[in-house]
């Protein structure tokens, strides 16, 4: 029963040729419920969050619950690589390994599926639109996911400019908040020779661009901050015309959630106090929004103790990673570890258009995984 090696390759394979962006992953989880059903799990759930797929293999004792999350999603990146494999889909690929993560839980739950755990229960949780910072909340906020709750949870993002397989993790911050901030300015349009009729929001956009960049260095606190101009535009490319709109956008991360709420705080501050100096109305959306991802102490000794166990180097952090992973929803409801896995030190970057998963990687991950499950289950 269990998948060999090779055919979760193959698996791995197929996912890149087909891959479907965030909340557009129905052949995929179509795919992965097809699979788990033949599995013959104690239960299993479609729809979860969106396109999210959970299968529940349960032990006959009472025991923990153990969570392992892979997601869907792929990007709207086109593929330049001349592989076998290549995407078949113009303009979406999956640049961020989500095919390999996924060929490593499947491979975990067919191991589990030969030997199932003596108690507890053991959840394996393809979860949708991790990209867009949707996809974890959703699956939480999901009314079936009140079945699903875990007491521990682990998942695994690849890393490359690493040395491969390299376990690289910590207690306590281990991936930022992170949103972005669409700030919409109004005014009124004026003919170009007499500006001063109108009400143009360009000096609202040049403080904008002076201020933010310096939020981070005026909150006191010793926590990580950081904001990011991202996109600024005003007006039409018109010579005869003062605008009257703009848009400027930026993103903020934070080591925690509590520091992401103070960035907001002070963020909306600047917008409202610049846009009444300049007489100007405005609107804010909020986008992509990631919530800080917390390892659990005894979580991240687990998964030490299964590295070394199979014999994966270890790298202490002395810092959270600046990127985001939506994760930290789920493992806000239990704990929880993430931990980055190495993909080779001279491999492309995650999300350049020249990135492909190492299929080495897929072995790796399952026995990590196993590891862990078993010191838990069996």
């Amino acid at each position: 029963m269990s998948t060999s090696n090779d055919e979760l390759i193959m698996l791995r394979h197929k996912l890149h040729q087909g891959p479907e962006l965030s909340g557009e992953e129905k052949n995929t989880a179509t795919l992965f419920y097809e699979k788990l059903k033949e599995l013959s799990p104690d239960e299993l759930y479609s729809n979860l969050g969106g396109f999210g797929v959970a299968a529940v293999f349960s032990g006959k004792k009472s025991g923990p619950t153990i969570l392992f999350r892979t997601e869907l999603d792929a990007l709207p990146i086109d593929e330049i690589l001349d592989i076998p494999y290549r995407s078949a889909i113009k303009g979406i690929s999956h640049k961020c390994g989500h095919d390999g993560h996924m060929a490593i839980i499947f491979g975990l739950a067919q191991d589990i599926a030969k030997k199932r755990p003596t108690c507890g229960r053991v959840i394996i949780l393809f979860q949708p639109a991790e990209e867009t910072g949707e996809g974890a909340r959703a699956i939480v906020n999901d009314p079936q996911f009140s079945k699903l709750v875990p007491d521990y949870c682990f998942a695994l993002h690849n890393l490359p400019g690493h040395p491969m397989g390299q376990v690289m993790l910590r207690s306590g911050a281990f991936t930022c908040a992170s949103r972005g901030m669409v700030v919409k300015l109004k005014g009124y349009t004026a003919h170009a020779a007499y500006p001063e009729t109108g009400r143009s929001p360009a000096l609202a956009l040049a403080e904008f661009l002076e201020t933010f960049p310096k939020i981070s260095s005026v909150i006191k606190t010793d926590e990580f901050l950081m904001t990011t101009t991202t996109h600024a535009s005003m007006g039409e490319p018109a010579l005869g015309i003062a605008p009257a709109d703009a848009t400027f956008m930026v993103n903020l991360r934070s080591e925690t959630n509590q520091g992401m709420n103070t960035l907001v705080d002070n963020a909306k501050l600047i917008v409202k106090n610049v846009a009444r100096k300049n007489k100007l109305e405005y609107g804010i959306e909020w986008t992509e929004i990631f919530d800080a991802n917390f390892n659990d102490e005894e979580c991240v000794k687990q998964v030490v103790r299964a590295a070394e166990i199979t014999g994966h180097a270890i790298k202490w952090l002395n810092e959270p990673f600046r990127w985001a992973e939506d994760f930290g929803a789920i493992s806000a409801s239990a704990k929880g570890a993430m931990f980055a896995f190495g993909a080779g030190e001279n491999n492309p970057q995650i999300h350049n258009s020249d990135y492909d998963f190492p299929d080495e990687l897929i072995d790796r991950g399952k026995s990590i995984f196993y590891e862990i499950y078993k010191n838990y289950l069996l």
